[in-house]
């Protein structure tokens, strides 16, 4: 695979991360997102971005390349930092400038939020990264298979996310290699879109667009040239199975959840 690691996409490799039952991994996604929440320190914070560490090096996978695969992302972590810190006020004043005014509090909640989130889309991502995207659809459609007792309908909902992360990483791709055909027929992107004007952020999304219709006809021929009738009547060569790797996983969050609780009420 290429050098890039993008969100949405499969990192292959043979790890105790790979190996756990899809369903323990987005539950413990979902988990970790309760445990990120749960940190209201500091301590606690860094408690929880060394776990996810651990958990990519776990997973056999280049630090670097899961902190790539959050870069497009990343201007949700600039954007939500930057209003921390123009609007939480306390503390020292570090500049006044009338209108705009930055103090120790806002600097400090402005970090503390940022790498919050960026805790966040790194636990996200480390599920695409460890996961199939067959996978994700089929555990997803696992855990919500009670659901259809009251209407629910579970394998179309987990269709549409799966084919979601499917597409995402390729569509990524193809708006790269639009913004370089743009660039090579003289348009001006090379530094920022927006500072070209309109023009030439629609060069971008139009074809961006056009490109997504088109796969999206392309999938729609191909469902029914299999005759896709949804999960009625649907096999499975692997069946799903938790082993003794999902208990222990299940356990090492619980600790976490536990150390996290503890540094909370010591240093709260």
């Amino acid at each position: 695979m290429s050098g890039n690691a993008l969100f949405g996409r499969y990192w292959p490799a043979e790890s105790p991360v790979h190996a756990l039952d899809p369903r323990t991994k987005v539950l413990a996604t979902l988990f970790l997102v309760v445990v990120i929440f749960s940190a209201q320190n500091a301590a606690a914070l860094a408690f929880v971005a060394a776990l996810l560490v651990a958990f990519v090096l776990a997973a056999r996978i280049p630090l670097s390349q899961a902190l790539r695969s959050i870069a497009p992302l990343s201007f949700i972590v600039v954007l939500t930092g930057l209003f921390n810190l123009l609007f939480v006020q306390g503390g020292a004043v570090y500049v006044d400038w009338g209108w705009l005014r930055i103090s120790e509090g806002g600097v400090a909640q402005a970090l503390f939020v940022a790498v919050r989130l960026a805790l966040l889309l790194l636990s996200g991502s480390l599920l695409t990264l460890t996961t199939t995207s067959m996978d994700i659809t089929e555990a997803i459609e696992r855990l919500l298979q009670p659901l259809t007792r009251i209407g629910v309908p579970a394998h179309e909902f987990a269709f549409v996310m799966g084919t979601a992360l499917r597409f995402l990483p390729q569509f990524a791709d193809e708006f790269r290699q639009i913004k370089v055909a743009q660039i090579a027929r003289g348009a001006r992107l090379s530094t920022s879109p927006l500072r070209a004007g309109m023009a030439s952020i629609a060069s971008l999304i139009v074809p961006l667009f056009a490109s997504v219709f088109r796969h999206a006809d392309t999938l729609s021929d191909a469902m029914e040239a299999r005759c896709y009738h949804g999960a009625k009547g649907r096999t499975r060569l692997h069946p799903l199975a938790f082993g003794r790797r999902d208990a222990v996983a299940a356990c090492v969050l619980a600790a976490a959840l536990a150390a996290v609780v503890v540094l909370n009420v010591a240093l709260g």
